[in-house]
């Protein structure tokens, strides 16, 4: 019997409002600077790789994660052709897209609430297990949704150190709701850390494929959140 819902965070719950290509062309603009977007998708898989959690031997504190992405944007800069106000342009993406210097950047899809309220009306537990590199709980707080989860799972956080699909960070989160895995349900767009990493630990994984690009990738697969509670409500 399913008694507890997680959710996978970026891309299930929330976006950005603004593409990062977007920002950069206005801010790009602003400075007078020519961006060669031919490189801009190798650039931005650079930007976005070696982001793991750090060993859980390893010290470290969120200032060196905040000095840490500020340095990979800056390469991301030069990666894209800008040579000149490097570090101003860097802050400035920073400022208008990214989740730990953009209090404003993160927008709920519009299936997310009335889900939610759904399935707690309904008796689940909920919470988030999401790979993320700075404390959730602030986020969550400010798009009105932390009320709903019995546990906020970041896997940057300290005392979780595992990011998907490393079992710990599932097997943290069953115990601070206080469900088996046999109990639990996780729902995420990532195949590989959602799909695989909670079939590793015998959570039943369920797929979010918003824009139908993975159809038949997994046999459980849903495009908006609202079709989760007649999966998982009986009649």
């Amino acid at each position: 019997m399913v008694k507890a819902v997680f959710f996978d965070f970026y891309e299930t719950l929330c976006f950005h409002k603004h593409s990062l290509e977007g920002n950069l062309e206005r801010i790009a603009k602003r400075y007078g600077v020519e961006v060669n977007w031919e490189r801009c998708e190798t650039a931005l898989e650079s930007l976005f790789a070696g982001t793991s959690v750090p060993a859980p031997t390893t010290d470290y504190s969120l200032l060196e994660v905040s000095i840490t992405v500020m340095k990979r944007e800056c390469e991301f800069i030069r990666e894209v052709g800008i040579e000149k106000h490097v570090e101003q342009i860097a802050w400035e993406l920073l400022q208008s897209g990214h989740y730990l210097f953009a209090a404003n950047s993160a927008t709920l899809y519009d299936d997310v609430v009335p889900t939610l309220q759904h399935l707690r009306d309904a008796g689940f537990k909920l919470a988030i297990v999401s790979n993320w590199d700075t404390p959730l709980d602030p986020l969550t707080e400010r798009l009105g949704i932390a009320d709903y989860f019995d546990a906020i799972t970041a896997s940057h956080d300290r005392r979780v150190r595992s990011e998907k699909p490393d079992p710990h960070i599932f097997n943290y989160t069953l115990a601070a709701v206080g469900v088996s895995a046999a109990e639990a349900v996780h729902v995420g767009d990532t195949y590989a850390a959602d799909i695989i990493g909670a079939q590793g630990v015998g959570i039943r994984p369920v797929l979010l494929d918003r824009d139908g690009t993975r159809i038949g990738r997994w046999h459980e697969t849903i495009q908006r959140l609202s079709e989760l509670p007649e999966m998982l409500i009986p009649d």
